[in-house]
């Protein structure tokens, strides 16, 4: 099925994540609305704090920390409630289980609506079983006259934001995890290219596309490459593939593609293009398994060959003679590593001999000619 995409074709959003929203976030007032008391029993330690009175903008609470286990049920009591007047209003409390620095949607454990005096709230929850191990935190946000889902960053009158410090235990060690946004990317360097991984942890929402966890891979292509093949065929949930400039820029993106169900695959051209992210995420937030595949098309002879230009003997077990100098030669494999470059005008002659046997190619420094060598051995 076809769904929305979130992003306008002209411009793609790409933040970098780290630290959270706590400048000009909550109310800028401290009467009435507030939350009265927050407790919560953990693996290890215990919060239990009294609200009253006030404060404006960010509370930080966060030398009040438990120690919470990844896959364990806890409850998360929460009285909103006044230090003022009573107003109705909404609540909701999230914790950052994977520690991008961001309360999203999919780690909001509670929610409230109401009107102060109000019984105390209870929250059950259960810890990730693939949450990360690290020091995090919980957000606790009354808002008077709000509605849900309340923005976790949102600034506003009356009310309050409490944020308390949450330790993971017993869940994923992430070290040496790459690829979670554009800062760390996975690096391509090889074609035909092929990574398995699961989205599910150890990766956060750094793409505004979605919610859902996304990775970030770093391709540079090279000069005999024209266009590159992507896909999320066989992928275990449903897939969104993208394509972006270093600027941000939308090269490609896909949802569903044709004879690959809910997986996402595209092409796109590579011609005079620097290096860009190829981003693989989830639609909604769905997470999982997926098998990504890179494979690239390459200049052929048709479409640079120059009139009247030759190079023989082609095949060659030896050295190659050119009929008319073309400048700075390149040599590149045709995976498209680069061996080298002969200046012809200096000499026509290039000598091949310490190459392995293969295909290789040669090309001028303005990108005019391209000319497919064969070595024999």
């Amino acid at each position: 099925m076809t769904k929305q995409i979130l992003f306008s074709s002209f411009f793609f959003f790409t933040v970098a994540y780290g630290q959270y929203c706590t400048s000009n976030v909550g109310p800028t007032s401290n009467a009435d609305s507030n939350v009265e008391l927050v407790q919560i029993n953990g693996a290890l330690g215990n919060i239990n704090f009294v609200g009253c009175p006030a404060v404006i903008g960010v509370q930080d609470l966060t030398a009040l920390s438990v120690t919470l286990n990844a896959g364990s049920p806890y409850i998360l009591n929460v009285k909103f409630g006044t230090c003022g007047g009573n107003y109705a209003g909404a609540g909701e409390a999230w914790i950052d289980f994977d520690q991008n620095g961001n309360f999203d949607p999919y780690e909001s454990i509670g929610t409230w609506t109401g009107t102060p005096p109000v019984a105390l709230s209870s929250f059950n929850f259960v810890v990730p079983a693939n949450a990360q191990n690290g020091i995090t935190r919980m957000r606790v946000m009354q808002r008077e006259a709000g509605t849900l889902p309340l923005n976790p960053c949102a600034t506003y009158s009356w009310g309050s934001v409490m944020d308390f410090g949450i330790t993971i235990g017993n869940g994923i060690d992430c070290t040496g995890f790459i690829g979670d946004d554009q800062n760390d990317p996975i690096l391509v360097n090889i074609m035909p290219y092929t990574d398995t991984r699961n989205s599910s942890f150890c990766y956060s929402n750094n793409n505004y596309v979605y919610p859902s966890p996304d990775i970030y891979y770093k391709f540079d292509p090279n000069p005999l490459i024209h266009s590159v093949h992507a896909s999320l065929c066989g992928s275990s949930f449903d897939t969104f593939l993208s394509v972006v400039d270093m600027s941000g820029n939308v090269i490609a993106f896909n949802d569903d593609a044709t004879n690959c169900g809910g997986q996402s695959a595209l092409t796109f051209q590579t011609t005079g293009l620097g290096s860009v992210y190829i981003i693989v995420e989830g639609w909604g937030n769905e997470m999982g398994n997926y098998n990504l595949t890179l494979d690239a098309d390459y200049v052929g002879l048709s479409e640079n060959e120059s009139p009247g230009f030759r190079v023989f003997p082609n095949p060659t077990n030896g050295s190659i003679v050119l009929n008319k100098s073309i400048g700075n030669a390149r040599l590149y494999q045709v995976n498209g590593t680069y061996l080298g470059s002969y200046d012809t005008k200096q000499s026509l002659s290039i000598d091949l001999t310490p190459f392995q046997a293969g295909s290789y190619f040669l090309k001028s420094e303005d990108g005019t000619i391209t000319e497919k060598i064969n070595v024999l051995k």
